[in-house]
């Protein structure tokens, strides 16, 4: 009967294999373990809300303030949600709400009724960081801000009337003193051409 012999690359594998099954079989459970302790669920404090509003539903945000957190989902009026618990000032309520940010949310306390006992306080998450707004510089906005000037627009300045001589109204008086005065120019200067024509036949004696 033949014996059988291990190999050397046999013994080999089975001093790497036993090792790493040791180990894993250590942490597995050790890893096990860590994802049950990182797994809270939220607590069952066995009380509920019921809406009781006039309005056909109510929003549900993301803390306890409808100015600073943003909805997150609605709930119908007459529907009932568990209650995890208030704000310090006991306005707005926690409750279980899946798809919300650690599926928990908060209601308006007037808006609702909680049924079941007394609620614990519960701190406000914290409040989400608004966006960035840009800012314009006033002095390249003043660049930019052209004030129109108020220009003056021409007037109108009427041209002076138009003189047309009444050669029909002018007098007769007039015309012959003119007539009468420009031919004793006239006469004037006949005689004192002839004067200066005979001076100078005498002269050439």
């Amino acid at each position: 009967m033949k014996t059988k012999q291990f190999h050397p690359i046999h013994l080999t594998l089975l001093a790497v294999l036993i090792p790493l099954g040791i180990f894993f079989s250590n942490h597995s459970t050790t890893l096990a373990q860590a994802l049950q302790l990182t797994v809270t669920p939220a607590p069952d404090t066995g009380m509920f809300i019921t809406v009781i509003t006039d309005e056909p539903q109510i929003n549900i945000r993301m803390g306890p303030s409808s100015s600073v957190y943003p909805v997150v989902g609605t709930l119908p009026t007459g529907s009932i949600a568990p209650a995890l618990g208030r704000s310090p000032g006991g306005d707005w309520i926690q409750i279980e709400f899946p798809g919300a940010p650690n599926n928990v949310g908060w209601v308006y306390s007037p808006l609702v009724q909680v049924s079941g006992g007394t609620l614990r306080i519960v701190a406000p998450p914290p409040t989400p960081v608004p966006p960035a707004t840009s800012t314009i510089d006033p002095t390249l906005a003043a660049q930019f801000n052209i004030q129109p000037t108020s220009t003056r627009l021409p007037t109108f300045t009427p041209p002076p009337a138009l003189v047309t001589p009444d050669y029909m109204n002018s007098s007769p008086v007039a015309d012959s003193e003119n007539s009468i005065s420009l031919a004793f120019v006239i006469i004037a200067l006949a005689v004192l051409g002839v004067a200066g024509f005979l001076f100078s036949l005498f002269l050439r004696r």
